[in-house]
């Protein structure tokens, strides 16, 4: 599959990582933006705030499959939308998922050596689910759906959780969620 990557740091570039060792074609797109024409899909990880400004920066995005990896913190979706991936859809038109944006980036390098796979959330339109099931599979991932893209605001709100374990002593983690009869 052929992924772009908007956003070369801790999520985007190592995600563009484990997706190159699985064998897709990267292309990695930074604050000067580019073309995504060629892309399958696209992964948006930028801060939350400046998702506005990275949109203008690229072409190519109408109709694309795109993965919003975004959250927001200390700000606000932009006005009139409920999420960042909401937005994104409103700007691209194609297929959008809320992924990636619940997990740590300095775990990436374990992935590979944890006992079993651990989970990751998405939601998000049914015509992204074979790409964005793909893509966490690919990281190392299980996929975790939680229904449709009206969640993704609950999804972003779900980062307070999030942070109040990781200050609560246990630091980053992984997580798995499976029914009983898969554990």
């Amino acid at each position: 599959m052929k992924i772009a990557t908007l956003g070369k740091g801790r999520i985007g570039g190592g995600l563009a990582d484990l997706w190159e060792k699985a064998g897709h074609e990267v292309t990695r797109l930074g604050r000067e933006g580019g073309d995504v024409s060629g892309a399958d899909a696209v992964l948006i990880a930028v801060p939350g705030a400046s998702v506005p400004q990275a949109l203008n920066a690229v072409t190519g995005l109408e109709g694309k499959t795109v993965i919003d990896a975004t959250n927001v913190v200390r700000s606000s979706p932009p006005e009139g939308f409920a999420s960042n991936a909401e937005y994104i859809k409103s700007r691209t038109r194609g297929a959008t998922a809320k992924s990636f944006n619940v997990n740590f980036a300095a775990l990436f390098d374990q992935i590979a050596h944890a006992s079993s796979r651990p989970g990751n959330l998405w939601c998000g339109d049914e015509e992204a689910r074979e790409v964005v099931e793909q893509l966490n599979r690919d990281a190392g991932y299980e996929p975790i759906h939680a229904g449709g893209l009206e969640n993704a605001a609950l999804q972003e709100g779900f980062l307070g959780l999030w942070f109040a374990i990781v200050q609560s002593g246990m630091g980053p983690f992984f997580y798995r969620m499976a029914p009983p009869d898969r554990f």
